[in-house]
């Protein structure tokens, strides 16, 4: 999987958006949140693994090499996950969409996409 293939299959969730916050990092949100880091490389996607580090830390155990808690949220359950290493593209995909339900899930009703 590249990056590419990624970004289509965040844009293809309902409400999904993309945004550069920060010089060329690509991000995509639902609503105001963002549910996935794609950066400016392509390389990488970070994803919301779960609400603290349980569940995230099972990614780093799995695969060290390839999932890494991400810098400055990490704490809060996000990891970095290579896209092009020992992590098979499924399994990224479902992180993805994974991550993707907790954001919805923790938007107000208002801000929540209609068909999610």
């Amino acid at each position: 999987m590249d990056g590419d293939e990624l970004k289509r299959h965040c844009l293809a969730k309902p409400g999904a958006w993309p945004d550069e916050p920060w010089e060329n990092d690509v991000v995509i949100k639902v609503g105001p949140k963002i549910f996935a880091f794609l950066g400016s490389t392509g390389e990488t996607v970070g994803v919301k693994c779960g609400k603290g580090r349980d569940l995230a830390d099972e990614w780093l155990t799995r695969y060290p090499e390839d999932a890494t808690a991400s810098a400055y949220i990490g704490r809060h359950g996000w990891n970095t996950l290579r896209l092009q290493g020992a992590i098979p593209a499924d399994e990224i995909l479902e992180a993805v969409d994974a991550s993707y339900e907790a954001v919805v899930a923790s938007l107000p009703k208002k801000d929540r996409p209609t068909s999610a």
